[in-house]
């Protein structure tokens, strides 16, 4: 998913071609949801189904509510993803335009490439919020952005969902033995790892002794909550190397500036 969107809803429609509702909500969040129109609505000049994203807590905002919004809707190709029906558009949401979409955005006649399969179409969704107006939709809209996200078991935020994928890709048994259920518990544990990792993954220039020693202290506490982190150790080991030679050479270049002053004198 591309940065710019901070949320991705996948829908998908089961007994499409049987559906007898002129209209169908996905299911929401707090946020947003999408509605489509099988067999079309009256915008619609040919038969097409019919896809807008929808502001599903519209009905809660305060007066005078708007939501500046980069979208891309996707009818699912499921035979190629490449023949996939994209649509990517920015608009304002308000209290007049609460569902903004596209009346004809794809023609029944080509259900049968590869949109329908077994029976179900598949929908995505990806938003991403430019600006809100509204001082009481700050809260709304701080709750959007953080909204998380399931990735291997743990709920993280969008913007970390890059930085955790690649995480579990590299040693995809990180978390086999950790047993926490609590999801809150699980979270922080996580981000203490990402947080970790991202330390050690800088200059040993920018970390201290008593930083060394955190960082030791927080490995241990990782690993007995059941975390394999032998990867993350050993690049500890490397970095508090690294520091140590750093200092040796710094003690020995004042050594030799004391020598070469004392003979000055």
């Amino acid at each position: 998913m591309e940065k710019q969107y901070e949320k991705k809803i996948t829908w998908t429609i089961k007994n499409f071609s049987s559906l007898q509702s002129e209209k169908i909500y996905s299911d929401h969040g707090f946020t947003w949801r999408l509605l489509a129109y099988p067999k079309g609505n009256w915008h619609s000049i040919n038969k097409c189904l019919s896809l807008f994203l929808d502001v599903a807590d519209s009905e809660s905002l305060p007066c005078g509510w708007q939501r500046h919004t980069r979208y891309r809707l996707t009818v699912v190709n499921q035979i190629s993803e490449k023949l996939s029906q994209h649509r990517v558009s920015q608009k304002w949401f308000d209290e007049k335009s609460t569902s903004i979409g596209y009346p004809s955005m794809l023609p029944l006649t080509k259900l049968a490439n590869g949109f329908l399969m077994n029976g179900e179409v598949k929908i995505v969704a990806e938003v991403g919020v430019l600006e809100v107006h509204g001082k009481s939709d700050v809260l709304e809209e701080t709750s959007l952005v953080n909204e998380s996200i399931n990735v291997n078991g743990f709920q993280v935020l969008p913007s970390q969902v890059e930085t955790v994928n690649t995480l579990f890709k590299k040693h995809p048994d990180i978390a086999s033995k950790f047993r926490l259920e609590n999801p809150h518990l699980r979270t922080t544990y996580l981000n203490v790892l990402i947080t970790l990792t991202e330390i050690l993954y800088q200059s040993p220039q920018k970390l201290s002794n008593l930083d060394l020693a955190n960082a030791f202290c927080t490995l241990s506490c990782m690993k007995k909550a059941g975390f394999k982190l032998d990867w993350l150790e050993n690049k500890l080991k490397e970095v508090g190397k690294t520091l140590l030679q750093q200092h040796e050479k710094e003690l020995k270049e004042l050594k030799d500036l004391k020598e070469e002053f004392m003979l000055e004198l």
